[in-house]
């Protein structure tokens, strides 16, 4: 009799399989209001009829190397937009057999970017490995030395445009929206002048007029037979529309510092410049790395936008491409092929903001 009591007891205590496991992670997050069952069932369907037809259109009908009159009779995607206009999208009018070069200059970049998320190596050294990455790539990119050839940078397009104009935007955008924010924060009335100027004035554009300021109405002030370089003006527009943005965010960081903050390092007798360096802005930047970021991501999409003052960069080299007759129409699979670079940026960026983030959480 005791032991039978024993086993109805343990069976008693036993959860039914229908909690447990699987069944019972649905019953409790899918399945668990008539709302939220509902709503499941109209999501799978939902998948059941997008997801099949998506990946035969993608994959198991695609055609991946064929020429574009082929591609016009297949009924899936036309991956061949891309196969074979691949160097062209990514180096544009790079010349063909010197191509090698940005390839070269776009993996020293990537090497750069992992060499820099390591944070044990967050000191001194790491500007001058930058200085030394950017000046060879500059080197392989423009030619001259040690029997490159010289290649103009009008010729400089594809990726490896966007990805100058996106590296050495955030870069420099980035010191100087810092300095913005602490002239807005000033005492001396002209320095806060000068920057709440600055900073509205500039976010009171879009970014687009920005760029044909300096692509068609800067050179109007130039003395004659004076040029400065269109990439360059683009780059300072783009450096100079991101750096406000930034200013306000890392303003919003400052304001979120206690007072006590600033009474504690002036009462250890530093100056302004030891105050903010030492104590003030390592805070207030760690505060602000989520909208931070949010704004580089931001400017890093923001440079395609050059194509509308006549720049190659890689949005550009995709028009081109499918400006030929023969891969006409086939403009959803090169721009999803875009979109995927984009995403892989964007996401990298993220990505190093939240282990940045867990580094320094305290």
């Amino acid at each position: 009799m005791e032991s039978s009591k024993e086993i109805t007891a343990g069976s008693e205590l036993k959860p039914p399989i229908t909690s447990v496991g699987v069944i019972g992670w649905m019953r409790e997050n899918l399945f668990n209001t008539p709302l939220n069952s509902l709503l499941t069932i109209f999501i799978l369907f939902c998948l059941y009829a997008i997801v099949p037809p998506l990946v035969k259109w993608a994959f198991f009908n695609a055609d991946w190397t064929s020429s574009g009159q082929v591609c016009k009779e297949s009924t899936g995607a036309c991956w061949s937009v891309v196969t074979n206009n691949f160097r062209f999208i990514l180096f544009g009018f790079y010349p063909y057999d010197e191509q090698w070069r940005p390839t070269v200059s776009i993996v020293i970049f990537i090497l750069l970017v992992i060499f820099s998320h390591n944070r044990r190596f967050w000191n001194k050294n790491l500007i001058y490995v930058w200085v030394g990455g950017v000046v060879v790539m500059g080197v392989f990119m423009r030619g001259g030395l040690f029997g490159l050839s010289v290649v103009e940078s009008t010729k400089w397009s594809g990726i490896i445009l966007t990805l100058m104009l996106s590296l050495f935007g955030l870069t420099a955008a980035y010191p100087l929206g810092v300095l913005l924010a602490l002239g807005r924060k000033s005492s001396l009335p002209a320095i806060k002048t000068l920057s709440i100027v600055y900073i509205e004035l500039i976010r009171g554009v879009p970014l687009i007029s920005l760029l044909f300021m300096s692509s068609v109405m800067f050179p109007l002030f130039l003395p004659e037979g004076i040029t400065i370089d269109k990439i360059l003006r683009a780059q300072v527009a783009i450096i100079m529309f991101t750096a406000a943005y930034i200013a306000e965010v890392v303003r919003g960081g400052l304001q979120a510092i206690p007072s006590g903050q600033y009474e504690a390092a002036e009462a250890l007798g530093l100056d302004y410049s030891q105050k903010m360096r030492l104590i003030i802005l390592p805070q207030a930047l760690k505060v602000v790395i989520p909208p931070t970021v949010s704004i580089l991501i931001s400017a890093f999409k923001d440079t395609s936008l050059v194509i509308i003052i006549g720049l190659f960069d890689l949005m550009k080299t995709t028009q081109v491409t499918l400006s030929n007759p023969e891969w006409s129409g086939f403009s959803t699979e090169a721009y999803i092929f875009i979109a995927l670079l984009y995403f892989g940026g964007c996401f990298a960026m993220s990505n190093f903001s939240r282990s940045l983030e867990d580094d320094l959480k305290t």
